[in-house]
């Protein structure tokens, strides 16, 4: 028996002789003898033992075992754990995603832009062509080399006439085995027909979101809808469960454009109206504000300054979109009349239906009595862009980078 245990190297006080110099062992380590606790027995010989694998655990496992031989103690030395090798999370690198943007010729500016701004989105084009009747004689190009693709389509919705063709390409793309299917519709045109006022009036909004909401679903599931600064947040409420819509706003371009001006530290921005302030007090909270209303006396209606105090500054009235514009020419007078020291605007959506940006004058530094300083507008709408281009005080803030990055959602 004395033999046995004499022999038995995991035996309690056992002693092991001291390793050979120059051979690697783990540094033995001297436990204090108030913890000292004798060391597990060792398995009998032919029982297999565990072995757990996890980054370099089981080899710490086995030199534990030579340390507390070698140690010439006898007793249980806690093994050296390597830390275990964190993998990467699978969203900490962004992946890029190759898009193919087809576009409407209306867009083709906008879209050559977009495609310039990231080297991932590839411009694809469409033969728009007419039959002797009128109606539109449509071809997509390769469009087998599409299959497994994220396609994308830059739409204007400028009048009722182009609208039908598009949407021809627009339920045609997805069809065509596809990945995704994204639309982008900068301007969505009938945002201001969002509400019934006597019965009989027909919500045109509602019927658009309609058209938009039975966009086939694509491989990749429903159809991505991206559209800047729709005229009521409640119409996102329009589209059915089949469409994803995306809402972006062009406030962005516009306080980077402010950021830009010599006398940025002297901006105040105007709400024409109560609408308009609820739609972007939010986005612009840190600039000093003012607040307009519209009241009718008699047949007229007359904007008059609500709150805020615009003397001394250079007051950007903000509004979604304008039309005849003749709002903004009543707020400009007002702010002027206050002592504001320039006034300029800026409208995501510049519509200008019979050419009614002819109204607009520069002010030519003679102050805000007669016209604006700056009025900025994006390219949602192509051929407001084409009449005001190089014309004071008009300055197009282009929606290329917005797009482009939200094509890569």
């Amino acid at each position: 028996m004395a033999t046995a245990a004499s022999a038995s190297p995991g035996a309690f006080g056992a002693k092991t002789p001291a390793p050979a110099r120059g051979l690697s062992t783990h540094r033995a380590l001297t436990p204090s003898p108030a913890f000292a606790r004798p060391s597990p027995r060792t398995p009998a010989c032919g029982r297999s033992r565990a072995s757990l694998h996890l980054g370099g655990v089981g080899a710490a496992a086995s030199s534990s075992s030579a340390a507390a031989a070698g140690n010439g103690t006898g007793l249980h030395v806690p093994p050296t754990i390597a830390p275990l090798a964190v993998p990467k999370m699978a969203g900490s690198m962004k992946p890029h995603k190759n898009v193919l943007l087809f576009y409407c010729e209306e867009m083709r500016d906008l879209a050559q832009q977009v495609v310039a701004r990231n080297d991932d989105i590839e411009l694809r084009s469409i033969s728009w062509r007419k039959f002797p009747d009128g109606y539109p004689n449509l071809f997509i190009s390769n469009a087998h080399n599409i299959r497994g693709q994220h396609v994308a389509f830059l739409a204007s919705f400028s009048s009722p006439s182009v609208i039908f063709e598009q949407l021809s390409v627009i339920y045609n793309l997805p069809k065509l085995f596809i990945s995704s299917f994204t639309l982008i519709l900068p301007f969505f045109p009938t945002g201001t027909s969002e509400r019934m006022e006597d019965e009989g009036d027909v919500a045109t909004a509602f019927t658009l979101a309609r058209f938009l909401s039975n966009i086939p679903i694509s491989r990749g599931g429903p159809s991505s809808l991206v559209i800047f600064d729709i005229h009521a947040l409640q119409e996102r409420f329009y589209f059915g469960d089949s469409v994803l819509p995306c809402f972006e706003s062009g406030i962005p371009l516009l306080k980077s454009r402010l950021q830009e001006l010599p006398d940025s530290h002297n901006i105040t921005i105007a709400f024409p109206d109560d609408g308009a302030w609820k739609r972007f007090y939010k986005q612009l909270q840190h600039f000093p504000m003012v607040v307009c209303n519209k009241v009718r006396e008699g047949e007229q209606r007359i904007v008059r300054i609500k709150e805020g105090d615009p003397r001394g500054r250079h007051v950007v009235i903000v509004d979604d979109l304008v039309q005849s514009g003749g709002t903004l020419i009543e707020c400009q007078k007002v702010l002027a009349a206050y002592g504001a020291a320039k006034v300029s605007a800026y409208v995501t959506h510049g519509i200008f239906p019979n050419n009614s940006w002819e109204k607009f004058q520069h002010d030519n530094g003679e102050g805000p009595e007669h016209g604006l300083s700056h009025f900025w507008l994006t390219d949602s709408c192509p051929l407001t862009v084409n009449a005001v281009k190089g014309r004071r005080p008009f300055e197009i803030l282009s929606l290329a980078g917005p797009i482009a990055s939200a094509l890569q959602i």
